[in-house]
């Protein structure tokens, strides 16, 4: 896995969303989950990597869809972020099937039904866990999303700890 790479592509997000902290915590803190539930979840290197360079870019969309639309909704980003993706990406020399897969993420990522792939599931998790902290969602909101969302062992076990949620019988 080339760390250097994904090391440029969070500072490119970073050059992107300047002067905008709340945008670059999201991301840094969604990069941050989905590698934690990655490795506790023994995914390989190469899932790893896309997951990771997804999680960086995957609200890539925000911008262009706030100037657009005047809203910044799930499938506004789903449809304006994967050519600001793939531009960013080629600019910085990842390779094309990287590429392609992680702009498929960045337009499924506000999908959850179905979820295709591992991938997928780790980055709406983490997305998920980032999202109902920053958004002051209440528990039972918390609750329901950690049961219908949450697939992996490792998502829901992180679920349940960061919001002091009982364990699942």
């Amino acid at each position: 896995m080339d760390t250097q790479i994904l090391a440029r592509l969070a500072r490119e997000m970073t050059a992107y969303y300047a002067a905008d902290p709340a945008r670059v915590q999201h991301f840094m803190k969604v990069y941050a989950f989905s590698h934690t539930i990655a490795l506790l979840e023994n995914c390989d290197e190469a899932l790893r990597f896309v997951l990771e360079a997804a999680a960086l870019v995957h609200d890539i969309g925000i911008k262009p869809s706030e100037a657009k639309y005047g809203s910044c909704a799930g499938p506004y980003q789903e449809l304006e972020g994967p050519p600001i993706a793939r531009e960013m990406m080629q600019k910085l020399g990842f390779a094309p099937d990287v590429i392609e897969r992680v702009c498929w993420l960045v337009g499924h990522h506000h999908t959850y039904d179905p979820i295709d792939g591992t991938d997928h599931q780790i980055l709406v998790e983490a997305d998920f866990l980032v999202n109902l902290f920053e958004g002051k969602k209440d528990q039972d909101a918390i609750e329901s999303a950690c049961r219908r969302i949450f697939k992996t062992e490792a998502g829901k076990t992180l679920c349940r700890q960061m919001f002091g949620l009982a364990e699942e019988e």
